[in-house]
């Protein structure tokens, strides 16, 4: 058997697969909704049935947890021989370079690194806590957003404040996504027919939260994002890269607080704060009738992403391919064709018609002359941490 649960716990959701490790497909999924809020939801698909839906209250993590439970008991599959429960866990400190079986002591370290991730890792440890409570005999492992990134030099990483100061509150950069970077970067190794630890690469992971990657001889060596996912790239409501005087700025002249500041540059910039609109369908919908906004907006966004290809051509000497994955990154052919068009000098050359053609397989959409491929490679995030997962435990048994 090679069935893993994943379970990615959010603040007031709770998304989980059972995957099939070996044939890497899913064989039930869900999500529940709401949890705490009143009235919450349960949607569980198992593939090739019906789905089904049950409302009810749920006032918390254990309570979805145990309703999840109890729909694989009475709907199925049954979660019968299961390898190992896999919990995404977004931040995994300066430390945690790998998966991990949990223990106490690694949900402790997991607490303690909560002013890292305050909006991620405590739903991702009350997930790991109530599921070790109901299903004791299963390993539990976790598996960390941060640790693909964990190689990324020291040039890379340091921030140029006091050292003192950043050794003794863990700052430095410590990136994100890492676990679609994994997936993604071994998928496009084996397109390319290059053994993963030859492959280099530029990866563009576009979705409502973007990054982009460097990846050289299949290791992360700089990433876009910080401390904290705000770093980089413009998002659906994420500012990105911005000079830090603007927060003090904003304090001293327009008389915000820092609640106030954080909250614009995590919830309300980006597409968002430009246009908006964080959707970006609904951006380019407006764009195309002429909305300047919006225009404005896409533009913005397309010109970070060449302006950081650009960064990373120097970061990765023999570049074979940029990689567009994630949501927007997968599906928006227009956003493709406006960072990679202007890019010919580079040795980037799109070809338009492979471009708009819509799959869902791994592809490449470049002309075949320039020295740099174009590739789009689904990400599945799910399949890799259950694949670490399944791993983690069978070294421990090793």
């Amino acid at each position: 058997m090679s069935l893993v649960l994943v379970i990615n716990s959010g603040s007031s959701s709770l998304k989980y697969q059972l995957v099939d490790v070996e044939q890497g497909t899913w064989i039930a999924k869900g999500l529940v909704e709401r949890i705490g809020e009143g009235l919450s939801r349960l949607v569980h698909e198992v593939r090739d049935a019906d789905v089904v839906e049950v409302d009810m209250s749920l006032p918390d993590h254990a309570a979805a947890l145990e309703l999840v439970l109890d729909t694989f008991d009475g709907v199925g599959p049954p979660l019968d021989g299961l390898v190992a429960v896999g919990h995404r866990v977004v931040h995994g400190g300066p430390d945690y370079r790998e998966p991990v079986i949990v223990d106490d002591e690694v949900e402790q370290a997991i607490e303690e690194i909560v002013p890292l991730a305050p909006l991620h890792n405590p739903a991702a440890l009350l997930g790991i806590r109530d599921l070790r409570r109901l299903m004791p005999d299963v390993p539990h492992v976790a598996v960390f957003d941060t640790a693909f990134h964990a190689t990324m030099p020291p040039e890379a990483y340091t921030y140029a404040i006091p050292a003192d100061l950043a050794a003794e509150y863990r700052i430095r950069r410590y990136g994100f996504h890492g676990t679609s970077y994994r997936n993604v970067t071994r998928k496009a190794a084996a397109f390319l027919s290059t053994p993963v630890d030859d492959v280099n690469l530029i990866v563009c992971h576009l979705g409502n939260g973007a990054s982009m990657a460097a990846i050289r001889g299949g290791r992360s060596v700089d990433t876009t994002m910080g401390l904290t996912p705000l770093q980089g790239l413009m998002m659906g409501t994420r500012s990105g890269d911005i000079d830090p005087a603007v927060v003090f700025h904003l304090v001293r002249v327009a008389g915000l607080t820092l609640d106030d500041v954080d909250a614009m540059l995590n919830k309300a910039s980006g597409l968002k704060g430009l246009a908006g609109d964080q959707d970006m369908r609904e951006v380019r919908h407006r764009a195309a009738t002429g909305d300047t906004a919006a225009r404005r907006a896409l533009d913005v966004y397309a010109y970070r992403i060449r302006a950081y290809v650009g960064a990373y051509l120097a970061v990765v000497p023999g570049v074979q391919a940029i990689v567009f994955t994630a949501g927007i990154g997968e599906n928006d052919a227009a956003l493709r064709r406006e960072v990679c068009g202007p890019l010919r000098h580079l040795g980037i050359h799109l070809d338009d018609d492979l471009n708009r053609s819509a799959s869902s397989a791994a592809r490449a959409i470049d002309d075949g002359t320039g020295t740099i491929r174009i590739l789009v490679i689904p990400t599945n995030e799910e399949a890799e941490i259950a694949r670490q997962a399944q791993e983690a435990v069978v070294a421990l048994r090793a």
